[in-house]
């Protein structure tokens, strides 16, 4: 947390994170662990080889996005919602944890080159993805808009009400496809064009819609509710058409997905799964059971 109210803090004092998100995130620090659960490691294929023997390889954001992942008090230990799932995993599976921070581009390739064992990024079922991929489902998540709070904007839900802003979002996500598909009808119509404003790094986002050179922010529902409870520098207005199954992710056909419901699904009832959701403000988007590939997002 420190890396990110620093770089915050260079680019515009507003931004530096309120004292109440900065107490829950240090509070959020202590690990939550689950036992390890023989039936999930009995679902391991005897002939998987993990990247590490007896290791859980991880590919998770590299970026300060609460909740989902930031960099704890000591500017090194990556904690959040799912670092912690992870973690649950691992533990479940009787492995060790090792997570790889990594760039949202890097993770396909990642993964199919055997570089991790399985990604973690907030990553939505899509039937696209799911032709080189396998799931197992562990939140269920919407795409948020937000906006200032003091902006004249109340209601993005629809084409229309993107026609002429400039809105944020990040190159290579559902909400992209979104954005861009929601454009192209309104241009059909005749309507303005959405400029998207192209950014990863989380606070320079945050800084550009505050400073007023965006309209509004277009990502994961998580994200942009965390902001709106811990800084109340932010509003939310609306929602993408889809409610997005979220889902640790591994290689097409590498008979690891079992395992890995029956490790989430072990959480689940252990109750570890409902403590991670909660201490993150994600609670909202628990699943009663974790499935493999449901059906994903179609374009």
């Amino acid at each position: 947390m420190r890396a990110l109210t620093l770089t915050v803090l260079a680019l515009l004092p507003s931004l530096a994170c309120s004292a109440d998100e900065r107490l829950s995130v240090q509070q959020n620090e202590t690990p939550i662990h689950a036992p390890a659960n023989p039936q999930a490691i009995s679902k391991i294929p005897a002939d998987f080889h993990f990247i590490e023997p007896g290791t859980l390889t991880v590919a998770t954001s590299a970026t300060n996005s609460p909740p989902l992942s930031l960099l704890a008090s000591d500017n090194v230990t990556r904690i959040g919602s799912d670092p912690d799932i992870a973690r649950l995993l691992a533990d479940s599976l009787g492995l060790k944890l090792k997570l790889v921070p990594a760039s949202w581009e890097d993770w396909p390739l990642g993964i199919s080159a055997g570089r991790y064992d399985v990604a973690m990024f907030n990553i939505a079922v899509t039937e696209e993805r799911k032709k080189k991929f396998d799931f197992a489902t562990y939140r269920a998540d919407n795409h948020a808009f937000a906006v200032k709070s003091d902006s004249k904007i109340s209601r993005i839900n629809s084409p229309a009400d993107i026609a002429g802003k400039r809105i944020i979002v990040s190159s290579g996500t559902n909400q992209e496809r979104i954005l861009l598909s929601w454009d192209q009808q309104n241009r059909a119509k005749g309507l303005p064009a959405v400029t998207p404003v192209y950014l990863t790094d989380d606070a320079s986002a945050t800084l550009t819609l505050l400073s007023g050179r965006a309209d509004a922010m277009f990502g994961p529902h998580s994200m942009a509710a965390w902001k709106v409870a811990s800084r109340g520098q932010t509003k939310l207005v609306g929602s993408g058409p889809f409610r997005a199954w979220v889902a640790v992710t591994t290689k097409k056909g590498n008979g690891l997905a079992p395992a890995l419901q029956a490790a989430l699904d072990d959480t689940i009832t252990g109750g570890q799964y409902q403590q991670v959701l909660s201490r993150w403000g994600e609670q909202d988007e628990a699943i009663a059971h974790s499935t493999i590939n449901p059906p994903g997002i179609v374009y």
